[in-house]
């Protein structure tokens, strides 16, 4: 079982965040370092490690043939799954998925799927019977806070880097066949995620883990730029304490730098 922050420990990172600091240097609104590995796995079609500080997440792509959603004949479909292990952090437990196993996810998958990053309607096989199913399978190996921007940045990678299996005569997928077909990307809306964090009167991003566990409420939003325009793609907040205007537009404020300053430090790899 998880062990709760105690309430010296929240009444001081609260002082601390007020003054404008933290405990490892960083300003209220910066990342720490992003490490990145691509094709780390020979049985995905494609696959990331990213490293956030010491958190650490593996993200890899399968792809399958399967049936369309009766509501999409002409799209492919996306699933994003998660498995929270006790390996990665003590606040994961056996048994069925709870909340935190469900949310991040589906997080991944709004930014993914609002964004329009994956052009669906390339992933049809033959309309209305056969289409690509793409499967993003996100793998906690430590969690030391700011596991949904973490997972959000592994995917991202990994879609970058994959590619669309062959079929044989028989329509059935050959995975052991080497293809060159790359996998149909948006190169106009690239997705990142952005969660903010709130702790009494201080916003902050990119929590360590004891500073996520000692915030009040978070509120995670998916971006992308179009062009000049920066775009709000997904919205979830999580916590019953209120957001206030005034935080909201400071959040606001920082995004452009954000989604700029990460998108500097991915360009390699996307």
């Amino acid at each position: 079982m998880a062990m709760e922050i105690t309430n010296l420990s929240k009444d001081n990172l609260k002082k601390m965040f007020k003054e404008g600091k933290r405990f490892d240097g960083r300003s209220l609104l910066d990342f720490r370092e992003i490490e990145i590995s691509s094709n780390v796995s020979n049985k995905a079609e494609g696959s990331a490690r990213v490293k956030l500080g010491k958190t650490e997440v593996v993200v890899g792509i399968k792809l399958g043939v399967g049936e369309p959603y009766p509501d999409s004949p002409d799209k492919g479909n996306l699933t994003v799954s998660a498995d929270l292990l006790p390996l990665a952090s003590p606040r994961f437990e056996l048994g069925p998925p709870d909340f935190p196993a469900i949310e991040l996810p589906r997080l991944v998958d709004r930014l993914i799927r609002h964004s329009d990053i994956i052009d669906l309607g390339k992933l049809v096989i033959k309309e209305g019977e056969k289409v690509w199913t793409v499967y993003i399978d996100v793998y906690p190996i430590n969690d030391d806070g700011g596991l949904i921007d973490a997972s959000a940045i592994g995917a991202l990678v990994a879609l970058r880097g994959a590619i669309i299996p062959e079929l044989d005569e028989n329509g059935k997928v050959d995975y052991d066949k080497k293809s060159k077909k790359k996998f149909p990307l948006n190169e106009d809306s690239i997705p990142i995620s952005l969660s903010f964090f709130k702790l009494g009167d201080s916003i902050i991003l990119d929590p360590t883990r004891e500073e996520e566990e000692a915030c009040d409420a978070r509120i995670t939003y998916g971006i992308s730029k179009v062009g000049k325009e920066y775009m709000i793609n997904s919205c979830q907040k999580n916590g019953e304490i209120i957001l206030t205007t005034e935080e909201i537009n400071h959040m606001m404020k920082a995004i452009p730098e954000k989604y700029d300053s990460i998108m500097g430090k991915l360009k390699k790899y996307i």
